[in-house]
C-alpha cells in the first residue's frame, strides 16, 4: 500500500441490477436503496417532462 493511497478520489457508489446482495451489510443495502429510489425520481421527472413536451406538440398539430 502506498503513502498516496488516500489521495485517490472515492469512488461513487452504484448499484447494478441483479448484483448479488449477500456481501452487502444492511448500511450498504440502505445506501443502495437510497440511490436507486434517486434514480427513479430522476427517470420519472424526465418521462414525465417528455410527456408534456409531446403533449405540447400533439396539441400544436391538432386541429
Amino acid at each position: 500500500m502506498s503513502l498516496f493511497d488516500d489521495e485517490r478520489p472515492a469512488r461513487k457508489t452504484a448499484h447494478d441490477i441483479g448484483q448479488d446482495l449477500s456481501l452487502f451489510s444492511v448500511d450498504e443495502l440502505k445506501v443502495r436503496i437510497e440511490l436507486l429510489k434517486a434514480e427513479i425520481a430522476r427517470l420519472e421527472a424526465e418521462a414525465a417532462s417528455k410527456g408534456a413536451s409531446r403533449a405540447a406538440a400533439d396539441s400544436l398539430f391538432k386541429r
